[in-house]
């Protein structure tokens, strides 16, 4: 065995032995967030919410049908599935560089000689046929392809990172379009029930008009009044059929009648509640911030190619197999041949373009990290903004509900005073407006409320088994 043989087998056992890249050593960023949230909830749920699945979260079985049907016919949910399996396969082509390519190859050569170049004087015809099993692989000394396949590795997971995030925001999406539906579908019944008053208020003042017991302003406001609530009719009916367009559009299909939201349910998630003091630290389980780190790791893993490629390359070729000068004869008898070709490659100049290309890869790293920072902050803020919406939204919808209340009553007593003659109709007419405008202000706050139990279990990161 020859020497250079030797060297050859102990570079090929130290390669298979080792696991070392020259990529620097990962740690992740310090959280550049506060250590918990100054607002919080009374503590009633027991699971996190990333450890909540979305069917345990959302309790009416007709919002649980729609969004089954989503995830299965969304396109968006489609691409991001296909992008998984495109970074599944570019990781399965990195690793496979790390073991040998085997080949199998059949060759004719022919071959013909004219006259003038013969021993013979007439022009021959030379064929030669071989078959031979080849192998190619490069000792990977110092990393690189291993670095290239951590690289693969973190992008793949960074891309599944990425599905599960579109997975929760399309769930949380079409749970808002949902009770958008519903919220939109009473005040369309709302304006539809205001203007069916309006309406009788406009004929009995009209007979009192005509009667002489009613001015021509006091009809002229009536009149206004009923206009104004059928306009919000017209307008609340448009509203809920491009409510219906959107959620068919997020589902992929359109969506059954008897799934729709007809009312604004207060009972849609089976958590109201987050517990107190809810530590920063469960931001680092959100899809958005895992996919950051592993696009952070995947940066510090191209780092260690960038590295390896000021060193020499080292890479065995060889085959064997038969030949023979005609087919018949391939695989006879003392046919045998092989081929063994050892190559290493030592950069020596390329005037600066491997240490450009590792400048590169540092600043990719650097810019990761900004970006892993900033999704954790922007994380921060959302979870902030929601928990401060939380803290005030029980006594908004409180007191939303006591203004109805109160307006319904000052309705009362204004009609019966317009009845009795000891109020003009203007009095009424405002007791009226406000009665309406108190009810539509109380959807509004209702949709706010389950909104923001959607929101906090969006921002938190569940939802996406």
């Amino acid at each position: 065995m020859t020497i250079l043989n030797r060297a050859l087998l102990a570079a090929l056992a130290a390669t298979s032995v080792t696991g070392c890249t020259l990529a620097p050593d990962f740690k992740l960023p310090g959280l550049p967030i506060p250590s918990s949230w100054t607002t919080s909830t009374a503590e009633t749920q027991s699971a996190p919410a990333a450890d909540l699945p979305w069917w345990d979260y959302f309790i009416d079985i007709r919002l649980r049908v729609i969004i089954k049907l989503a995830l299965g016919n969304n396109r968006d949910m489609r691409v991001a599935a296909l992008n998984i399996e495109r970074a599944r396969a570019m990781y399965r082509i990195q690793r496979a560089d790390l073991l040998p390519a085997i080949d199998l190859a059949g060759r004719q050569n022919a071959q013909r000689v004219p006259g003038d170049l013969s021993q013979t004087g007439e022009p021959t015809i030379g064929r030669q046929y071989s078959a031979t099993v080849g192998a190619s692989w490069e000792l990977d000394f110092f990393g690189r392809i291993r670095s290239l396949r951590d690289q693969a590795l973190e992008n793949y997971l960074a891309t599944e990172q990425a599905q599960r995030g579109a997975q929760i925001a399309l769930v949380a999406e079409i749970a808002n379009a949902w009770l958008a539906l519903g919220a939109d579908h009473e005040l369309l019944e709302l304006a539809r029930h205001t203007y069916a008053t309006q309406q009788k208020s406009v004929e009995l003042i009209r007979r009192s008009f005509d009667a002489g017991a009613a001015s021509a302003l006091d009809l002229a406001q009536a009149r206004t009044a009923m206009e104004r609530a059928r306009a919000d009719t017209a307008r609340y009916t448009a509203q809920f059929a491009r409510d219906q367009n959107a959620l068919a559009l997020l589902t992929g299909a359109p969506v059954p009648e008897k799934l729709q939201a007809t009312t604004l349910s207060d009972f849609i998630t089976a958590v109201a509640e987050l517990p107190v003091g809810i530590p920063s630290e469960v931001l680092t389980r959100r899809p958005d911030v895992l996919q950051a780190e592993h696009a952070l790791r995947a940066a510090n893993a191209n780092i260690g190619a960038a590295r390896a490629a000021f060193f020499p390359r080292v890479s065995l070729a060889g085959g064997a197999g038969s030949s023979s000068l005609t087919l018949d004869n391939l695989f006879d008898a003392g046919t045998g041949a092989w081929t063994f070709t050892p190559q290493i490659t030592v950069p020596i100049f390329h005037a600066g373009a491997l240490k450009s290309n590792l400048d590169r890869a540092e600043i990719e790293r650097d810019i990761q990290v900004a970006q892993y920072e900033k999704a954790i902050q922007s994380a921060f803020r959302e979870v902030a903004d929601a928990l401060a919406e939380r803290a005030t939204i029980a006594e908004q919808l409180d007191a939303r509900r006591k203004l109805v209340e109160a307006a319904n009553e000052s309705y009362r007593l204004s009609e019966a005073r317009y009845r009795s003659g000891l109020d003009s109709h203007l009095v009424l007419l405002d007791a009226q407006r406000s009665q309406y405008a108190a009810a539509q202000e109380l959807i509004a706050t209702r949709l706010a409320e389950v909104s923001n139990r959607i929101a906090l279990y969006k921002v938190l990161g569940g939802g996406w088994k």
